[in-house]
């Protein structure tokens, strides 16, 4: 091969690169929701948008979590060692120190009420080895569920630029959850839980305010915006929604509060908004100081 073909065809590769190796995402509004039972899409913005998923992530590491439950890889008592990786990992974790060990049930209930990091990154390294190691099987399974635009690369949402989902995608995660794991995906509803003499309580405020809402998972980075998956069930109607981009949290929860007014049976209900005296659920950071 000439000089001067090698040359053309690095400038080729550099180009394709550049323009084709992925599709960045940005933190723009989007929201879907979904019959859970009939599968009937009850509201659709921009839900097939590329967005950042951040903490929303933590729901593909449980459902691994989950199905190793059930196949016996994993026990509910076993040990899990906080790698000095997991550790580092700021600014939501256990912070048990590197080289300590934290059980597969408080790793799952952290990552449920605190979206701790490093409970993230100790199943991944359990499961599969590595971040990276596992964050491929993770999109391995997104592509079995259907959720066909996302790609994973990491357990915790932490920020990478090509760790990318839509709202359509982080609905479908939710429903998979709901329906391969039943008795699993009752873990969404918890509001707090004690660790070792604490007790923490979480930050899904629309847990305390909206009545109905059971789940399941909130997100936040710069990039992505204000993030949240829900499940919430009313009169025999349960619907999964999804809300990504807003600017602040209570936008976000007051979106929410609308698309949940909107698609559930009517009856009067509290909004993120319109309960007098709320106050927000203490974060992990208010009980549990991060390195």
């Amino acid at each position: 091969m000439t000089t001067t073909t090698s040359r053309l065809l690095a400038i080729a590769l550099s180009s394709t690169l550049l323009m084709g190796a992925f599709i960045p995402a940005k933190a723009g509004q989007a929201s879907f929701v979904i019959d859970a039972q009939s599968g009937q899409v009850l509201e659709a913005s921009n839900q097939d948008d590329l967005n950042y998923p951040a903490s929303l992530t933590k729901m593909m590491t449980l459902y691994l979590a989950f199905e190793a439950l059930h196949d016996g890889r994993l026990t509910w008592d076993q040990k899990l060692t906080m790698s000095e990786n997991a550790e580092s990992k700021e600014p939501f974790k256990l912070a048990v120190g590197a080289g300590r060990k934290v059980t597969l049930r408080e790793a799952v209930e952290s990552i449920v009420v605190l979206s701790a990091n490093d409970s993230a990154v100790a199943i991944a390294e359990q499961l599969g080895g590595s971040e990276p190691a596992f964050a491929r099987t993770m999109t391995d399974k997104a592509r079995q569920l259907g959720m066909k635009d996302t790609v994973f690369k990491n357990p915790s949402g932490l920020p990478d630029p090509e760790q990318v989902t839509t709202a359509r995608d982080m609905a479908t995660l939710g429903l998979s959850l709901m329906r391969d794991f039943p008795e699993e995906f009752k873990l969404f509803s918890m509001r707090g839980f004690q660790f070792r003499g604490m007790k923490l309580r979480g930050h899904n405020n629309l847990m305390y305010r909206y009545d109905g809402v059971d789940g399941i998972k909130t997100g936040y980075t710069d990039a992505s915006g204000y993030n949240v998956v829900t499940s919430a069930l009313k009169d025999g109607r349960r619907v999964v929604g999804v809300v990504m981009g807003e600017k602040t949290a209570s936008l976000r929860d007051d979106k929410m509060a609308g698309l949940l007014d909107s698609t559930l049976p009517s009856s009067p209900t509290a909004t993120a908004s319109t309960i007098p005296g709320s106050q927000p659920a203490a974060t992990m950071t208010d009980a549990l100081p991060t390195k």
